[in-house]
């Protein structure tokens, strides 16, 4: 009995044993902690730049083959299924899950950023800087982390749904692996998965944390201490937990839609209370010089001059979309059953990627061009705290407030 019990929940219980060890080592020796996590980020990072780019790239163009391929027509399910939901729901739920929080913490500091601290061969706080750092936010948040999801999401969706295995993933690795999915080598890669999602979502999770913090002190002088963002914290587990309680249908869809039409207005009142001419050309120059330099952005890691940037960015963000890949990739896997690879694989790649292009000029570009035209201070915020660079910048438009408070809403139901 017991040999039964430890066969069937090994993985929760070894993910569990291991990420408590970690917990109660960081509350015991953080400084140790810290000084070991950090030599083996900049170990990883120092040695395999290469690797995570070229992976990456390779996704994207797999994806892409897949779909316009003869087995683009295969539905994820059976042959006759329908999807569960609507192509809105879907949509907002893909969004909601895969980069909500992120655009809110870095659509106005990323380009901001990039702008007061681009590689050795760009002059800072430039023209050309404010280019470059338009361009990579495109990039850090296009098309390429959605390939990631969409690797991982459509090879759970497809062993799944139509070969009948577990919804996990080792069951992706079954083409490997064959019948050893349900021993040993594919427990450790569920509990090497769930390692890699509680840590990645940690880092997601905090950022929030830290960006409803930092709005409500800016709106409503909300103590700075580390407890109110424990606070937000529970709170918004609370929430997570009822909405997750209520299921898909009635607690995450709704909340998704409401997110989606929120978000949406957000934009479009910043785009008309702004410049609107200019954001525009921003994001047409921005798009041309992303689409033109596509290969070489996916490729690129500046080794004779600029490497630690793209360390520190570009690899950054793609080992951070990897780790949160299974945790996204279950879900949209959940959401997506019934539709085609095709259908699957391209509306992933492209509406959510579009939407975030949107967003990243909007905001990003709004800001770049107040730095520029008008020295509003908003980069030199963003260097400081880039938690707070959302809202030193819509204190610049009318209804500031308003605009702040509607920012955090987004945040919260992000979180949850």
């Amino acid at each position: 009995m017991l040999r039964e019990y430890l066969r069937r929940e090994g993985v929760f219980l070894l993910s569990t044993g291991i990420i408590l060890f970690f917990i109660g080592f960081g509350v015991a020796r953080p400084d140790l902690l810290d000084a070991g996590s950090s030599a083996v980020h900049a170990a990883i990072l120092d040695n395999f730049s290469w690797l995570y780019l070229i992976s990456v790239f390779f996704f994207l163009v797999f994806a892409l083959g897949l779909a316009l391929s003869r087995y683009g027509t295969i539905k994820l399910g059976y042959d006759a299924e329908r999807p569960q939901y609507g192509f809105f729901g879907w949509i907002a739920m893909l969004f909601a899950a895969g980069m909500g929080i992120g655009l809110l913490f870095w659509g106005v500091s990323e380009p901001l950023v990039h702008f007061l601290q681009p590689p050795p061969f760009i002059d800072a706080a430039s023209p050309d800087a404010a280019a470059f750092a338009m361009r990579y936010a495109f990039f850090h948040w296009g098309i390429h982390p959605w390939a990631i999801y969409t690797i991982v999401s459509l090879s759970i969706a497809y062993f799944s749904f139509r070969r009948g295995m577990p919804a996990l993933i080792s069951s992706c690795f079954y083409p490997v692996l064959g019948e050893r999915i349900y021993g040993a080598a594919g427990k450790t890669v569920d509990v090497l998965a769930v390692f890699a999602t509680v840590f990645g979502t940690a880092t997601s999770l905090g950022f929030g944390a830290l960006q409803i913090h930092s709005g409500l002190t800016h709106l409503y002088g909300l103590s700075s201490a580390i407890s109110v963002t424990i606070g937000i914290i529970l709170i918004a587990t609370a929430l997570f937990m009822a909405s997750a309680i209520i299921g898909v249908e009635k607690g995450v869809q709704v909340l998704s839609k409401f997110n989606i039409v929120l978000a949406t207005v957000l934009l479009f009142l910043v785009l008309a209370l702004g410049s609107p001419p200019y954001v525009l050309n921003v994001f047409a120059s921005t798009l041309g010089g992303y689409i033109n330099n596509i290969i070489d952005l996916s490729l690129q890691s500046y080794p004779f001059a600029g490497f630690e940037w793209s360390r520190d960015w570009t690899v950054f963000y793609w080992a951070w979309w990897i780790s949160w890949s299974p945790f996204v990739g279950l879900f949209i896997a959940r959401i997506s059953r019934g539709r085609t690879i095709r259908e699957f694989v391209l509306t992933v790649l492209t509406v959510p990627t579009l939407f975030t292009f949107v967003w990243f000029t909007i905001f990003g570009g709004s800001a770049l061009h107040l730095e520029l035209e008008e020295g509003a201070g908003i980069a030199a915020v963003a260097g400081e705290d880039v938690s707070l660079a959302l809202f030193a910048f819509l204190e610049h438009y009318p209804f500031a407030g308003i605009l702040s408070l509607a920012a955090i809403l987004l945040l919260i139901v992000f979180f949850i």
